[in-house]
């Protein structure tokens, strides 16, 4: 009997002794399930996350590996391999956490010595996160740019002229010297599909004879069938639901390449100039572009801008009555104020680029659509610039705070543009036209690209919509 009993306590005590591990193991600090909580509040800049992916988590690679481990010397730790997705959404944890960091002691401070430019002020929402999430996208991010398509309606874009950010970026992507070219697909973070509306409209649907010639249906099949190539070949679109795929455009047509099927498009990022949320544009998964006018050979207008007391214009703008905002602004202004230049053709000695950088304020109206390559020539010109829109989603909201370098006038208040203009205090204006020049190096078109250029911007604003959700293996 008493062997038996005693045999008995000897099989009770390792289940008793499980069982506390059990209980330890749960109430610990290194749970990942406390890191996990951690992280899903984190936003610095005011995302949310996709709704079909899990919570963005914390690495513990190199935390438990030097804890828990650095005296277990006589222990077979098995490694599991990880997948490619593993490893990428890994990569994606540590930025989250670095940028989490940088935000809550407020470090703006670089690895790279040679960084000469650092964003600080108010024209950022916050540019403790923007400098850091922007340092840990040149380190991190990949894009892979797919080859399947012809000339010249993709890998092909317009270089010049108004819609010429479209090219331009193709053409950057496609460049073997482009820094964030993934080598391998299974190394990309996202995947960017380089076809050219403008080119589809150029190709395709000229010459139109009718008015049944507009319909989009000729583009939206031409879409469909590019991402059913990709995804039939390729296992990223549909591990994601597109999610981590995005396209790029300014023509006035592109948000429309959704219409024709809005669930395969549904997490798509859409990177548009025509970045209307009446018409559809989600600020949280979409990314709104700047319309640049690129003179034929040239990235960007001439600087005539002068200082702010060679500005004799209180406000000026020069374009034909494109939309109904614009007819409601020459109908009030047109030629009607010495102080308020406002024309529907200049006069053929008046050079429109000198005028700007002449005036304080330059007005951007919307035309048939939202997006104007005002906003940026007033910037290129020094001109502080007055948007006069509705539902127009400015480009690079989520890092740039407009209020503090531009002036917001409601379409209902385009009589009262003197007046608003007049009651802003010099000392306010002085500030604001200080703010625009700093700002301007963000709207910039530099060939190749450069840290904290236009381009680079959009390709952070990308960054940033991969950043807000974590993928599944």
């Amino acid at each position: 009997m008493g062997i038996s009993s005693c045999h008995s306590s000897y099989l009770l005590l390792p289940a008793f002794l499980l069982l506390l591990l059990l209980i330890i193991l749960c109430s610990s600090p290194f749970n990942s399930n406390h890191f996990t909580q951690l992280f899903k509040s984190f936003s610095p800049f005011s995302h949310e996350e996709i709704n079909h992916t899990t919570t963005p988590y914390l690495s513990l690679d190199g935390v438990l590996s030097t804890s828990m481990y650095k005296s277990s010397k006589h222990k077979a730790v098995i490694i599991k391999k990880k997948s490619n997705l593993e490893r990428i959404e890994e990569d994606l944890a540590r930025a989250r956490a670095a940028i989490f960091r940088a935000v809550q002691l407020k470090n703006l401070t670089s690895e790279k010595k040679e960084d000469i430019f650092v964003p600080r002020g108010s024209i950022y929402r916050n540019p403790y996160a923007f400098y850091q999430s922007h340092n840990e996208m040149i380190k991190r991010f990949k894009v892979w740019t797919y080859s399947e398509g012809d000339l010249p309606i993709v890998h092909n874009g317009p270089l010049n002229d108004i819609y010429a950010i479209e090219g331009q970026f193709i053409d950057e992507m496609e460049s073997k010297n482009n820094h964030f070219r993934a080598r391998h697909p299974d190394e990309a973070h996202v995947f960017f599909l380089p076809f050219s509306v403008t080119g589809v409209i150029h190709y395709v649907y000229k010459p139109i004879t009718s008015v049944k010639e507009y319909s989009r249906d000729r583009l939206q099949r031409i879409v469909i069938d590019y991402i059913n190539t990709v995804a039939s070949k390729y296992p990223y679109w549909n591990r994601s639901s597109g999610a981590d795929h995005f396209m790029v455009s300014c023509h006035d047509w592109a948000p429309e390449v959704s219409h024709a099927n809005p669930e395969l498009f549904k997490q798509f990022i859409r990177v548009l100039c025509n970045a209307n949320t009446s018409e559809g544009f989600r600020p949280k998964i979409d990314v709104s572009l700047p319309e640049i006018y690129l003179p034929f050979g040239k990235l960007g207008p001439p600087n005539l801008s002068q200082g702010p007391d060679k500005r004799p214009t209180l406000a000026f703008f020069a374009g034909s009555a494109h939309g109904y905002i614009r007819k409601v602004l020459l109908d009030h202004w047109k030629d009607k104020d010495s102080e308020i230049q406002v024309h529907a053709r200049l006069p053929k000695d008046v050079n429109y680029t000198k005028m700007m950088g002449q005036s304080k304020f330059c007005l951007c109206p919307s035309g048939f659509e939202v997006a104007s390559p005002r906003e940026v020539e007033a910037i290129y010109a020094g001109c502080v610039p007055v948007i006069i829109s509705d539902n127009y989603t400015l480009p690079f909201s989520d890092v740039l705070n407009w209020s503090q370098f531009s002036v917001q006038i409601p379409v209902r208040k385009i009589a009262e543009i003197k007046t608003i203009l007049q009651g802003i205090p010099n000392s306010q204006y002085l500030r604001m036209h200080k703010r625009v020049k700093r700002v301007r190096r963000h709207f910039e078109l530099n060939r190749p690209a450069k840290p904290f250029d236009v381009i680079h911007m959009v390709l952070h604003s990308v960054w940033l919509r991969r950043l807000n959700f974590r993928l599944s293996p």
